[in-house]
């Protein structure tokens, strides 16, 4: 990640928004390149804020790769680390460092055009009562899943169906159906577009009328396993496992957001906050997944 990250790119983003680039007077504040660092150890290790601070004192290679050194410098708390996400948030900086990515990607040959992937996630949140405020999230929501309730948010993406990469991010309460934002993970110029059972009339949304572009969403696996055993019925089995071995790109990226880097479960309340670090996390999954051809090209 040190070699793959545009940290220059990045920087020069949150610079503009950063009041402690204009103090004066008081303690020197921590270098925006430290800060920044420090909050993407914390998103790849799923860290909350006091366990980041805990992790700079303890960690040797946390320190070196935030460019702390114990002993002459000071290490952020976790109020210092707090703000600096709260920054993020405030200015939506969390979406604008996944589109600063994706033109980092762009640049090098990794375009993202050719034809989209949809699916979507369950993050799950907490449902205890037993906090401050005494009540659950108000904007998270529960929904059903086979047989199994869940308590959270969905996070709905848009891969291209070449390269793995994710292009979009929309998160939503859990009880939002995945065809309500269907229109919001693609980018507009796709051919074609692939989703899986959950996604049937996908054509016929009023948000996608008048794209010339082909849907091709999977059957119902009731209706797959009652095609009959003749040749047609074949045929259409092995139609259906085509588009899944397309689809299964999807899983890729979902796959390095909640086991790579532990995103399993809300620490954050609100949409908003949840959002934020949805985009961050996706951005750094961009570059963890393309990490091989961006190092060719260091």
């Amino acid at each position: 990640m040190e070699a793959v990250v545009p940290w220059q790119a990045l920087i020069e983003l949150i610079e503009p928004h950063d009041p402690k680039a204009s103090q004066k007077g008081g303690r020197p504040p921590y270098p925006l390149a430290t800060m920044l660092r420090v909050h993407l150890l914390q998103q790849w290790s799923s860290l909350s804020d006091p366990a980041m601070e805990e992790a700079l004192i303890e960690v040797p290679s946390m320190r070196c790769f935030a460019g702390i050194e114990l002993i002459s410098d000071r290490i952020p708390d976790e109020t210092t680390i707090l703000t600096f996400r709260h920054l993020l948030e405030k200015h939506d900086l969390g979406e604008q460092i996944f589109e600063t990515v994706k033109t980092h990607l762009s640049a090098r040959g990794m375009t993202m055009r050719q034809g989209t992937i949809v699916d979507a996630t369950l993050i799950a949140a907490p449902s205890s009562t037993k906090n401050k405020e005494g009540k659950r999230d108000p904007e998270m929501h529960q929904t059903k899943k086979g047989n199994q309730w869940y308590y959270g948010m969905k996070v709905h993406i848009g891969v291209d169906k070449d390269s793995g990469l994710i292009h979009s991010v929309v998160t939503t309460a859990a009880n939002v159906h995945d065809l309500t934002p269907a229109a919001e993970p693609l980018h507009g110029d796709e051919e074609v577009v692939y989703g899986d059972a959950g996604y049937p009339g996908i054509a016929k949304r009023h948000e996608l009328a008048g794209h010339a572009t082909t849907f091709r969403v999977a059957m119902r696996p009731g209706k797959r396993r009652a095609l009959p055993d003749i040749p047609e019925g074949r045929l259409e089995d092995l139609v259906e496992t085509a588009k899944a071995h397309i689809r299964s790109k999807v899983e890729h990226p979902f796959r390095v957001i909640k086991q790579q880097f532990g995103f399993q479960n809300t620490r954050l309340r609100g949409l908003a906050k949840n959002s934020c670090k949805m985009h961050v996390l996706a951005a750094l999954t961009n570059l963890f997944l393309a990490r091989r051809q961006l190092l060719a090209t260091v």
